[in-house]
């Protein structure tokens, strides 16, 4: 009896909390696991939030804010010359020295793409110390912000990554194969569960539909032979690798 207590009810309790903490409940703007929506804002700039992301909007005649709660947002900031800007996360705060440009919320960092023009990457302890000290991340570029430190600038290539955003895909190249399931598992409504371990080494090229991520696995089983996708309920799908005398 208490074994199916734990299934009928504990275990569905633990995975609705840990889909949708309680800061991502009260958040301004959220979306559910495979919803993408734009939003524009008061001031006329427009948020578009990719699958299970959430903000809070704090906007004063100082300033302009959103923070980024989870998830991944792209950002087309209106110009206001007498309000910045700025989108926070637990790990720093970026700047628009421009227009275009996104965020996404990792598990123990902030990844900054900037499409257009120009972005001031911020520490916590920059923000506080001065306006004028951080990074300034120049269009076709990324970095990855701690509360440790910025850390070295990477070329992207901010035409592809508009497509992506454009038409709901993920682009590929080069990434471990978890990396790409993490990815799709925030975009799927349901758990994707997976052993890092187990698939480290594997590395992935491919253009993934984020708003269709079924199809998204199948492409990977069908250019990975050796990976097996079990879906054991529509919500729940566990991947591994096939021993040899499956495959």
């Amino acid at each position: 009896m208490a074994l199916a207590f734990a299934c009928l009810v504990v275990m569905p309790a633990w995975l609705a909390l840990h889909a949708w903490p309680p800061a991502y409940l009260l958040a301004d703007i959220r979306t559910v696991s495979g919803e993408w929506e734009t939003r524009t804002l008061i001031d006329g700039s427009r948020i578009t939030l990719r699958g299970g992301s959430a903000v809070n909007l704090r906007y004063d005649a100082a300033r302009r804010v959103v923070e980024l709660v989870q998830g991944e947002i792209l950002v087309d900031v209106a110009k206001d010359a007498a309000r910045p800007f700025v989108v926070e996360t637990g790990d720093g705060s970026m700047r628009a020295l421009g227009t275009r440009f996104v965020v996404d919320r990792e598990a123990h960092a902030t990844v900054l793409d900037v499409i257009e023009s120009r972005v001031l990457a911020q520490t916590p302890r920059q923000r506080q110390t001065g306006e004028r000290e951080g990074t300034v991340v120049q269009a076709g570029e990324r970095v990855r912000i701690t509360p440790d430190g910025i850390g070295p600038v990477e070329p992207i290539d901010a035409r592809s990554l508009d497509d992506a955003w454009r038409f709901h895909q993920l682009v590929v190249n080069d990434r471990p194969l978890a990396d790409v399931l993490d990815e799709l598992a925030r975009n799927r409504r349901g758990a994707l569960y997976f052993d890092r371990d187990a698939l480290a080494g594997i590395r992935v090229n491919a253009v993934l539909p984020l708003d269709d991520t079924d199809r998204a696995l199948q492409l990977l089983a069908i250019n990975y032979p050796a990976l097996r996708i079990r879906t054991l309920t529509p919500y729940l799908i566990y991947v591994d690798m096939a021993s040899a005398s499956t495959r």
